[in-house]
């Protein structure tokens, strides 16, 4: 039997925003932080019991989240959160990578010393979040740094498109932040520290390497437990 979604830990949803558009939101961000999982069923009156709300806006967002490649709509067996596959990784995350790399040298050669300062506290936040082994607060603290990263880069246009990708990178990144974080934090040691030197065309490369071992990082988990469901 699988297990019941988790929903209930966030509680009730606030109705400020319009309510089809708060369920959509509050659906999309229990699948990024893994509350509920790649695979699991999604039953239309536990998700609006826990949530407090009825089962039409859950069966709105249910299609909304399916046409956005969030979830699976199976005839006949209902909703299943969307199983990411290697191609999907491959692809939002070489576009990732594109962008971070701009990002990073832009900040080389744009940031100032306080800049620098600030990120080395969200470098020091993503330390603590690993040190304690949570990965919901390693996911966050990678965000925030690479965001950081990229309103340094003073680029209005590279800070509108990423966080087109965030939400997603967010949903791939969270199985393997624990796995990957101390690799991962060394690696922004490095690209924090060619920021720094203002050194743009060190920043961009170390930031390409590392956007890149995360990609096949991820793309080998996902190619793994594929091949364990076989």
């Amino acid at each position: 039997m699988p297990d019941a979604p988790t929903a209930a830990a966030r509680g009730p949803i606030s109705r400020p925003t319009p309510l089809r558009q708060a369920v959509y939101d509050a659906l999309t961000e229990l699948i990024v932080n893994g509350s509920l999982k790649p695979g699991q069923h999604l039953v239309e009156a536990e998700l609006a019991e826990n949530l407090g709300v009825s089962r039409q806006p859950i069966r709105e967002a249910l299609q909304r989240l399916h046409t956005a490649g969030w979830v699976d709509l199976r005839p006949s067996q209902g909703a299943f959160v969307h199983s990411p596959t290697t191609e999907e990784c491959a692809q939002l995350l070489s576009v990732r990578a594109l962008l971070e790399t701009h990002s990073a040298r832009g900040a080389a050669q744009h940031a100032t010393p306080r800049d620098v300062a600030r990120l080395w506290e969200l470098q020091q936040t993503g330390l603590t979040a690993l040190a304690a082994g949570d990965a919901r607060a390693i996911v966050e603290a990678n965000a925030a740094l690479h965001t950081h990263i990229t309103l340094l880069s003073r680029n209005a246009v590279l800070a509108e498109l990423i966080p087109q990708v965030d939400r997603r990178v967010r949903w791939y990144y969270m199985p393997i932040a624990k796995p990957r974080g101390k690799d991962a934090w060394n690696e922004h040691a490095r690209i924090i520290e060619a920021i720094a030197e203002g050194s743009p065309h060190r920043a961009e490369e170390l930031m390409r390497r590392h956007t890149r071992s995360t990609t096949d990082f991820y793309c080998k988990q996902i190619a793994a437990v594929a091949g364990q469901s076989v």
